[in-house]
């Protein structure tokens, strides 16, 4: 197609303060997703006691019950983003989580427990691959990975309010009455996109005109396959995302057992060094991608190499120090850098591929990611914890993420430095 074409097209995000108020939106909704998923970390200690289960059930259900439903569905309702309107999809996702949420506070065993926590994952695989669509084709490539990185700061806003109100809705109400009052304002929120947030037109900032053929599934996963920089880059999300996602579920348990902490004095703590600081990380990530990825676009991923790399001493300053304070204090550093790589992976990752694709390709990314990252993190801490428990007590859960996750991490960050490697023949052969 020619680009004489395209002018006449309507652009409904014409306007930067109609395209940030629907970024500001879909953050909003990514914030909620967060919320409902991180809440479990800050109650599970209470719902241990009153339902009697194991760290290994608890790492089931924050993390591998969880993800296989999440990355299960994310593919065929990505699939459905990249053809039909990404905007009701999110809507409907959103209320669907939402609901799901608040019937957790009603669950009377382990087993509707977990089966509530499936509908969640469900709910939720509808959230992010569409988004990411959207958000990618209201702001123009320059500006995508700063876009992409606000947008991501819902990961650790959530985090933030998910320990702040689950720790002292628990502290003085109990659990069930914090998935009762996080769960309800989401059903609110899914109204708010439907009736507010337009549709945006595929590949208009980018003067293309998106053909209506779909592409294959098969072919999407064999163009990202074939690029040397995704395998590296997935592989590198993935394990960051083991690590944390394997910090941020354990470590109210952590200072609880071994510190002797408060939901809500531990909740404030943790909203402010994993939930405010990992946001403002995240964001600074973005727009330091986007500045000087305009020199070499391999800062797109040197910058999450070098903040997964920093993180780890700081890891064994946590889980060794004997001062509560001292360990508080330290968590800021993981915090604000742990979750750098996500706005300028998932930039990356549409610019590997044609404009029809994205929704598909960022959710075969967080399958990856969340696969080897919320699946297995969560409930490998859990089992090496109730493996090391009858040595070491109540330090059990200390060793097991001392043991597995500052390893891993060091392992993350040469993944993105070997994907920087082929990241300018790769880009050169993006599709249309």
């Amino acid at each position: 197609m020619t680009d004489s074409s395209i002018p006449s097209i309507a652009n409904p995000y014409e306007k930067p303060s109609v395209r940030n108020y629907a970024l500001v939106i879909l953050t909003l909704v990514y914030t909620f997703n967060f919320i409902d998923r991180q809440l479990l970390s800050i109650l599970q200690e209470a719902i241990k006691a009153e339902l009697l289960l194991s760290d290994s059930q608890l790492g089931l259900l924050t993390g591998f019950a969880f993800a296989m439903f999440y990355v299960t569905a994310g593919i065929p309702i990505a699939r459905l983003a990249d053809r039909g309107n990404r905007r009701n999809i999110v809507a409907v996702s959103v209320g669907l989580w939402s609901f799901m949420t608040a019937i957790s506070g009603f669950v009377l065993n382990y087993t509707q427990l977990l089966l509530a926590r499936v509908g969640v994952g469900i709910g939720e695989a509808g959230g992010s691959p569409p988004s990411h669509s959207i958000v990618s084709d209201i702001f123009p490539p320059k500006q995508r990975a700063s876009a992409l990185a606000f947008y991501s700061t819902g990961v650790n806003l959530g985090i933030m309010f998910g320990f702040l109100f689950g720790g002292w809705l628990n502290e003085f109400f109990g659990w069930r009455t914090a998935f009762i009052v996080v769960g309800v304002p989401g059903i609110v929120l899914a109204g708010i996109v439907a009736a507010t947030v337009r549709e945006p037109v595929r590949g208009l900032l980018e003067n293309k005109q998106v053909s209506d053929e779909q592409v294959p599934f098969k072919e999407v996963v064999s163009v990202l396959w074939q690029r040397k920089t995704f395998r590296h880059m997935a592989l590198a999300c993935g394990l960051n995302a083991f690590a944390g996602y394997g910090t941020v579920n354990w470590l109210a348990s952590f200072f609880i057992r071994s510190h002797g902490m408060t939901t809500g004095e531990l909740g404030t703590w943790l909203a402010l060094s994993t939930g405010l600081a990992g946001a403002i990380g995240i964001f600074v990530g973005g727009v330091l991608g986007d500045k000087l990825g305009q020199k070499d676009k391999r800062w797109y991923l040197w910058i999450p190499g070098l903040a997964t790399l920093l993180v780890v001493p700081f890891l064994y300053v946590v889980f060794l120090a004997g001062n509560q304070t001292l360990a508080l204090i330290c968590v800021f550093v993981p915090g604000f850098l742990q979750n750098v790589y996500l706005g300028n992976s998932i930039a990356t990752t549409h610019n590997l591929v044609g404009l029809r694709w994205r929704s598909t390709a960022s959710a075969i990314l967080f399958l990856i990611l969340n696969i080897i990252g919320l699946g297995l993190g969560p409930f490998s801490v859990g089992f090496v914890s109730d493996l090391f428990t009858p040595s070491m007590g109540v330090d059990s859960l200390r060793y097991a993420m001392l043991a597995l996750l500052p390893t891993v991490m060091v392992w993350s960050s040469i993944h993105f430095y070997l994907a920087s490697r082929s990241l300018h023949k790769d880009l050169e052969q993006a599709p249309e």
